[in-house]
Parts: C-alpha cells; sequence; structure tokens
C-alpha cells in the first residue's frame, strides 16, 4: 500500500475543508494553526466537573488498529468520548481479519452498521490512505500512524506542545530532533509540521546508519555527533529506537548507543537554558534518554500526552460535517 501523491486532494474536500486526516504534507499553515486553535479551546474540557462536550453527539468513531498501542489508542477514546461519539474500539487479532476476512471486507462491514470515524493504526505504510479512498463518502478516516510514514495527530500535539511552551512563532526556533530517524513515522510528520509553520532550524541528529540517504532533501541539516547538534537549540526532540522494524544490524548495541546518543544532564547542558525536551513515548530509559532528563524540569514529556487529547478532540471534531465550527 503506497501513499497517494496527492494526499492533499483526499484529505480536503471541495471547501477546503479537512475530510480525512492522513498525513502533514500539503496542508496549508494555516490549518495546522486551525487545528491547534480548537485544539486550544478543548483544553478547558479537561478542567470542567463533566469532562464533555456534544458535538460528536451521534457519531460512532471506530479505533481500527493492526498494531499495539497505548497512549495513541487511549488519547483516542478518550478524545472520542469527550466529545460525546459513540466508540469501539476493534481488537484486529480477535476480529475476523485474524481469520482471513480482507481490510476491505473489515471496512465494509463496518460502515454497513453506520461508522462515521475510522481511526486506522497499522503497520504497512499507505494503510489509512488506501481505506481512505475506498470508503463511503460520509466516512472521515484518521492516521493513527501506519509504518514507516506518518504519524500526524503525534506531530500536531508536538506542535501544540511547543507553541504553548515556546510561543506561536516558530521562526525563531532552533530544534533538534534525535534517534532513529529512518524508521520513524513521528519524525517525517514532525519535520512536516515544523517546515509548514516555517522553523528557524530543523536538525536531525542520529548515527550514519540511522539517517535517511539524502536526508538534507527533506530540508533539514543533519549532524552525526549529539553535542555539535545539541548546541543552542530550543527543543530537543527525542526519538524511540524502532527495533521492530529494524531488520539489520544498524547499531553495535543499545549501551555504545546510549553512551554516543543518550540524552543525559550534561549533554542537555549544550541546549540553551530554557530548552524543552520531548518524546513521543514509550521511553526506553538508559537507551535514548536517562532518567534524569525524562523526570527533569525541562521535560515536557507528560504534557504531551495530556496535550494529546486536545489536538485528537480537535481533528476528530473539524474532519467530522457538524463538528467544530
Amino acid at each position: 500500500m503506497a501513499a497517494s501523491p496527492a494526499s492533499h486532494d483526499l484529505q480536503l474536500d471541495s471547501q477546503g475543508r479537512l475530510r480525512h486526516f492522513l498525513t502533514i504534507e500539503g496542508l496549508s499553515r494555516e490549518l495546522l494553526l486551525r487545528i491547534m486553535d480548537v485544539a486550544e479551546s478543548f483544553g478547558s474540557v479537561t478542567e470542567q466537573t463533566v469532562k464533555k462536550v456534544p458535538l460528536l453527539r451521534g457519531k460512532s468513531v471506530v479505533n481500527l488498529f493492526f498494531e499495539n498501542s497505548t497512549r495513541t489508542l487511549a488519547t483516542f477514546e478518550l478524545a472520542a468520548k469527550r466529545l460525546s461519539a459513540d466508540v469501539l474500539n476493534l481488537n484486529i487479532r480477535t476480529s475476523s481479519t485474524a481469520k482471513g476476512e480482507t481490510l476491505l471486507d473489515t471496512i465494509r462491514n463496518l460502515e454497513a452498521m453506520q461508522v462515521d470515524i475510522f481511526v486506522v493504526r497499522h503497520a504497512e505504510s499507505g494503510a489509512a490512505h488506501f481505506i481512505a479512498r475506498h470508503c463511503a463518502p460520509h466516512v472521515s478516516v484518521i492516521n493513527g500512524g501506519d509504518g514507516r510514514h506518518a504519524h500526524p495527530t503525534q506531530a500536531m500535539l508536538d506542535m501544540f506542545t511547543i507553541r504553548r511552551a515556546k510561543g506561536a512563532d516558530f521562526g525563531r526556533l532552533k530544534l533538534a530532533i534525535v534517534g532513529d530517524i529512518l524508521h520513524s513515522r513521528v519524525a517525517r510528520s514532525q519535520i512536516a509540521a515544523l517546515k509548514t509553520l516555517g522553523a528557524g532550524e530543523i536538525r536531525v541528529v542520529a548515527p550514519k546508519t540511522l539517517l535517511p540517504a539524502q536526508v538534507e532533501s527533506l530540508g533539514v541539516v543533519p549532524y552525526t555527533d549529539l553535542d555539535a547538534g545539541l548546541a543552542g537549540v530550543d527543543v530537543v526532540m527525542m526519538l524511540r529506537l524502532q527495533k521492530e522494524r529494524m531488520s539489520g544490524a544498524y547499531l553495535p548495541s543499545e549501551s555504545e548507543y546510549f553512551r554516543c546518543f543518550g540524552l543525559t544532564e550534561r549533554r542537555l547542558a549544550k541546549a540553551k537554558p530554557d530548552a524543552i525536551v520531548m518524546h513521543p513515548g514509550p521511553i526506553n530509559r538508559g537507551v535514548e534518554i536517562d532518567s534524569s532528563v525524562a523526570d527533569g524540569p525541562q521535560s515536557v514529556i507528560l504534557q504531551q500526552v495530556g496535550h494529546g487529547i486536545a489536538v485528537r478532540m480537535a481533528v476528530l471534531s473539524l474532519s467530522t460535517p457538524g463538528g467544530a465550527p
């Protein structure tokens, strides 16, 4: 399954409004800002005694997860429920797909139940695009992560977290994305979002074996030395080692990786004193990041998790007719 080269045409309706949310590529700066503004408006919902708004009352959301997930699944479920939608989490391992039913068969059967939104997480790149191209006209598809390709809602909650911590002017920021760039769908979506928002400088820091070929073509500055890559940055975005997607000997050992690329307090001191530290989770402590940094005063990792609910509420409501105004 390959992602469509015209993803922006697939994602937007004839009025330029969000219909599906599959990838950051092709979306305008104005739309990304709109997502963050709507997420901001939902921030107060979590502080209410009754944490619900009726925007998606009567709508049905199916979380169709073919890969294991904790944070993404939990935050999508909470986001949909706080919008008053009916939610079904489909356990793929015990579903008909495990008995030989095709992906398209599964979609058709769920559509027959008048489902309105599919949130899709799949190990194969392009799976969400495939469903969006074949689903019924009334259905919206949101990509919860597909292969190495994209994780757009993670990128948007990261952008929202940065804006909350550093203000709206991305143009003055230097950011370093550190770790397994080669296999990371999060990194690809982060880079696309940062470029669209006009980030001042985007660095990628990794061993040569974990950098894509011609990585400069993505509009980033590559570093293979962590100290140099962190020098003077405002934001440090750590990545998880994608060991499940590594088919060869990319690293000598995890301990060697931590020695060269693990984020410690000493290394973080190379960044600006008020730099923030981010991680999409799950964290491999002592591999990508030291616990003293992950739990330290510059970490906004738990804030990212909380912001994920508001951002996914925004995406769900914006991609549904009758949702966010």
